[in-house]
């Protein structure tokens, strides 16, 4: 929860000079919705799946958005060098909540596959058998069952 908040904040500082264009602060706050969806409902693991593969677009997106619209060194105020330093330390932490995000998900029951269509990474478990919710044979023979006769 508290990540969430320095998130906010972090991005949020990075937002106020307007340096950036529209698309950084929407995709953002979008990934921060996803992120309370996903804090509040705790049993939802499509919530958490989503807010862990927003913030791993989000630290492409911004690293686009911080080399793309960085400021010639003649135009940088000290409130455009602060906002920049935000969106930088912002990014710089995103990897910290996606690890986070991810340990969220284990614990959540999350499986760890990845399936690209051709390649398949991780655990697959759609052709696991449980022995536990096998019958066992009887021990006894059935007495209810009439013997045949021998041939």
């Amino acid at each position: 929860m508290w990540a969430g908040f320095f998130f906010f904040v972090l991005f949020g500082r990075g937002c106020m000079n307007y340096m950036f264009p529209a698309s950084y602060a929407w995709g953002n706050f979008s990934v921060l919705a996803v992120g309370i969806w996903a804090i509040v409902q705790r049993d939802s693991l499509d919530a958490i799946m989503m807010f862990l593969t927003g913030l791993l677009l989000t630290v492409l997106t911004d690293i686009i958005h911080i080399s793309v619209f960085y400021p010639p060194n003649n135009y940088l105020t000290d409130a455009k060098r602060f906002s920049i330093g935000m969106a930088i330390f912002s990014l710089l932490l995103k990897p910290v909540s996606c690890y986070l995000v991810y340990r969220m998900y284990r614990e959540r029951g999350g499986e760890y596959t990845f399936n690209i269509g051709v390649t398949r990474a991780g655990r697959d478990r759609s052709t696991y058998e449980s022995i536990d919710q096998q019958d066992a044979p009887p021990q006894w023979p059935d007495s209810s069952k009439t013997s045949q006769p021998p041939y």
